[in-house]
């Protein structure tokens, strides 16, 4: 798109990992806004996941226009870009000085104006501040700002994920996030963390699944959705990683999956089978029944794993799921009564790794016994 307001700045460039250049300058408050948009985290009406920022918070803006509005301030943080390769960056002329250490060039780079949801910038980090910038009366004050240059909406989740991972970001934001993004560079704990958020968000999108529609998303504000999306990515983990775990038996020696479709029908069997077996607890909210809460899901996968290590050769492993649960389905006190095995109301059973060991060491029990008989 051809413009001819441009906003020009002095810049230092340099360059990080193989190819990314990266760009430092000043920009006046009242002109960040003009050259960056937020990308929000949403859902196309296809189904896409778009974007990656987490709604505004308020309260924070509001609080930082006054700091902003004292005018007397310094505010030495950063903003962190991705920008468009329609950016120009043209270096300084003149002689380097022999002591300069040669890691940045200096120069110009020119921006151009586009209108807002076409700019040629968005923010992977700042986003509180920058709408606080729009708003403040200290529309001249300098603003640092960090940017590199990318198209690709992968990378921008990506440095949005990593920037921001020692910050309180919601787990579900960064678990929607993680599918969409290249797991070579992630941090370890966060590359654990995306194969089971891939599958989890399968789940959600299947209609054959029994999570179908029912997995808690960022992107989706909907009033049907009343699964946690952590504990059901918490509870795959869980079997991948237990060496007797249902699916870590599709794992091979060197811990890489060989059969990623048979793992996905394993859950999507025995998540069925639940369904079946304990339809009024399955269809209410966390609330109403702890089968839905995170207690449930957690030790319910442990149960999982238990029914299928005794059953692996089942050739109807529905049935056999259906079969082997409802061995323990009178015992259990989802939705109202007690759990007679652990002298508990039905819904003093917390999200909490004492209360998960207790529910799954139950329903294991329970369930060893039955099956012995």
């Amino acid at each position: 798109m051809k413009n001819n307001k441009f906003i020009t700045v002095k810049a230092l460039r340099t360059v990080q990992g193989e190819d990314f250049h990266i760009f430092a300058f000043f920009i006046r408050a009242k002109d960040l806004n003009l050259i960056a948009d937020i990308s929000r985290l949403q859902t196309s009406d296809k189904g896409e996941l778009t974007g990656f920022q987490r709604p505004e918070i308020k309260s924070h803006i509001k609080g930082i226009i006054e700091y902003l509005d004292l005018r007397n301030i310094i505010f030495p943080n950063s903003i962190i870009l991705a920008l468009s390769p329609e950016i120009k960056f043209s270096l300084s002329r003149g002689t380097r000085n022999q002591e300069d250490s040669g890691v940045s060039q200096s120069g110009t780079l020119k921006l151009p104006i586009f209108p807002k949801g076409e700019r040629i910038a968005w923010i992977v980090d700042g986003q509180q501040r920058a709408l606080a910038l729009e708003n403040t009366k200290n529309t001249t004050l300098p603003i640092p700002v960090i940017g590199f240059i990318t198209n690709s909406l992968e990378d921008q989740r990506e440095q949005f994920i990593l920037v921001n991972k020692v910050k309180p970001l919601p787990s579900r934001l960064i678990n929607e996030l993680l599918p969409q993004t290249r797991s070579v560079i992630l941090p370890k704990e966060l590359n654990s963390r995306k194969l089971p958020a891939e599958i989890c968000y399968l789940l959600n999108d299947d209609p054959a699944s029994g999570f179908y529609k029912i997995i808690k998303k960022s992107s989706l504000n909907s009033q049907n959705s009343y699964i946690n999306d952590t504990s059901v990515i918490q509870m795959i983990r869980n079997s991948l990683t237990n060496p007797l775990g249902a699916l870590a038996t599709f794992k091979d020696e060197t811990g890489h999956i060989q059969n990623i479709e048979g793992l996905y029908q394993i859950l999507v069997a025995f998540w069925n089978a639940v369904k079946h077996v304990f339809p009024i607890a399955w269809a209410k909210e966390p609330k109403q029944s702890r089968l839905t809460h995170s207690v449930g899901i957690l030790a319910m996968g442990v149960l999982m794993d238990q029914i299928y290590a005794r059953n692996f050769k089942s050739k109807d492993i529905y049935k056999m799921f259906c079969t082997e649960l409802g061995k323990i389905s009178s015992h259990c006190a989802w939705t109202e009564g007690q759990w007679k095995g652990l002298n508990l109301p039905w819904n003093e059973l917390q999200n909490t790794p004492k209360d998960i060991k207790r529910l799954q060491e139950f329903l294991i029990h329970i369930y060893n016994q039955s099956s012995n008989q």
